[in-house]
């Protein structure tokens, strides 16, 4: 099983749906994958077709010790979904004091998910307890970066978090996906070529064309590959899956 954050401290990037896109990808090339919506806002959620207040969620693990397999539903064959519940917002306030607060998700993970080839954690856009909770779970990162250079600018300090880690004893090793990218336009190429030269053989081979039909798919609960099956956004996320799987990079 790898265990993956999908994160990007900078808004915009398309986290959720990477995430959400590229688990069904995987999904259609016969993995079984679960996903974990560690954003308060509950994008993911939403994205598959959860109503993210309607049923017990990673705030109910997180905060009251709930089995985060109670917590565990189907959205589709062979994908399944923790939703982020309504209250995963309040774990900022939780009383618990020390390390124990950075590894509540870990810990909860112990054991878990041991039938499934992929867990994907799709990170809120911030620096918080919930992004600490993310990368101690896991030892693997796939970034999402925009193509602008406001996305390179922030990327210096994720990869600090990423050394402050280490210094731990944690190493979490990083992978790259360009999104959102125009073909018409020369600054997403630069941009790629700047990742590609401080980041060599780390830069997923396929990028995500920047279309509408990725923007318009979540608010129809659906994944591109139901939405729009034969557009230019499923075709990239079906490639992007193949590019994790087996570890193509350009």
């Amino acid at each position: 099983m790898r265990t993956i954050a999908v994160i990007n401290q900078k808004g915009g990037v398309g986290k959720t749906t990477t995430t959400a896109n590229l688990a069904h990808g995987l999904v259609l090339e016969q993995h079984k994958v679960t996903v974990i919506d560690l954003d308060p806002q509950g994008h993911l959620s939403t994205s598959l077709g959860v109503e993210n207040t309607q049923q017990p969620g990673l705030d109910s693990v997180l905060l009251h010790d709930r089995p985060i397999e109670e917590c565990v539903r189907e959205v589709r064959p062979g994908l399944s979904l923790v939703p982020a519940g309504p209250h995963l917002g309040d774990i900022e306030h939780h009383a618990m004091r020390g390390v124990k607060r950075g590894t509540l998700l870990r810990d909860a993970m112990v054991n878990k998910f041991q039938d499934q080839d992929y867990v994907l954690i799709d990170c809120p856009p911030a620096s918080n307890l919930l992004v600490i909770n993310a990368l101690f779970s896991t030892h693997e990162a796939l970034i999402p970066i925009a193509g602008d250079y406001l996305s390179l600018q922030g990327l210096s300090y994720l990869i600090g978090t990423f050394k402050n880690f280490e210094k731990l004893g944690h190493r979490i090793s990083e992978s790259f996906v360009m999104t959102r990218f125009n073909t018409r336009r020369r600054l997403p190429q630069q941009v790629m070529d700047t990742l590609k030269q401080y980041f060599p053989n780390r830069v997923l081979a396929t990028r995500i064309r920047e279309a509408a039909a990725l923007a318009e798919c979540p608010s129809f609960g659906k994944t591109i590959f139901e939405y729009r099956k034969k557009s230019n956004g499923a075709y990239d996320y079906q490639s992007l899956a193949l590019d994790l799987a087996y570890g193509r990079t350009s």
